[in-house]
């Protein structure tokens, strides 16, 4: 069973859920997404932990999977992506709109 990291803008973390299920249920993957905490409010100190956290969720993956929903890639994003090739991961891209 190959290990999943998903990487997208929060903004889209509803629909990274919905991947996420999708990629284990119907593709036999491991899916690591990131945290969702809609009421939190991060300091500088806890955006620096998380980004960490999530270079080893990319680390532990096999393969990174992009969420990109409409076209949107933010900079947190493209550091990741940047990451993931740096380490020769496989990436795939996930695109669509806000309606699929």
């Amino acid at each position: 069973m190959k290990v999943v990291t998903l990487c997208g803008s929060m903004r889209f973390a509803k629909q990274m859920q919905q991947i996420a299920m999708e990629l284990e249920t119907k593709h036999g993957y491991c899916a690591i997404c990131p945290i969702d905490a809609p009421d939190f409010t991060p300091d500088e100190q806890d955006l620096e932990n998380l980004a960490k956290a999530h270079f080893k969720k990319i680390d532990l993956a096999d393969i990174v999977y992009i969420v990109s929903i409409d076209g949107y890639i933010g900079n947190s994003v493209s550091r990741e992506i940047q990451y993931a090739k740096e380490h020769g991961k496989e990436i795939i891209y996930h695109e669509n709109t806000r309606e699929d």
